[in-house]
């Protein structure tokens, strides 16, 4: 899934990716790429159609749940913008956040935001 997130952020630029992870238990299974409908290149918003058909009818269909959101910054560090932590909606997931300010070495890292508090979490190759 990290190669998949460094190629949609790729092939997005220079506008920001999104997109849903869905699991069990806390475990990774499917990337399910978004589209983001957001206006410009500094912030992103998934389609509001694809998630209520991924919430209501994909990931119920599979005994999944969102697992992680992943979205990229084009031009910024891979840590939370204010943005990013005003509209963390879901505080069991984690965001995932691919940087390509350096795009030889594109980088992910991952939070948990909860209540404004931003907590980084160490991802498992």
């Amino acid at each position: 899934m990290h190669a998949a997130i460094i190629d949609h952020a790729m092939r997005d630029a220079p506008r920001e990716c999104c997109g849903i992870i869905a699991g069990r238990n806390g475990v990774p299974l499917r990337l399910y790429e978004t589209r983001n409908v957001a206006e410009g290149n500094r912030f992103y918003e998934i389609d509001p159609a694809q998630l209520i058909d991924l919430e209501f009818r994909e990931l119920p269909a599979h005994d999944a749940e969102i697992v992680a959101i992943y979205h990229s910054h084009p031009e910024s560090p891979a840590y939370p913008s204010a943005t990013d932590v005003e509209l963390a909606y879901w505080p069991d997931a984690v965001f995932l956040i691919c940087s390509l300010a350096n795009r030889d070495r594109p980088e992910i890292r991952g939070f948990r935001i909860r209540n404004g508090a931003i907590d980084e979490v160490t991802l498992s190759s």
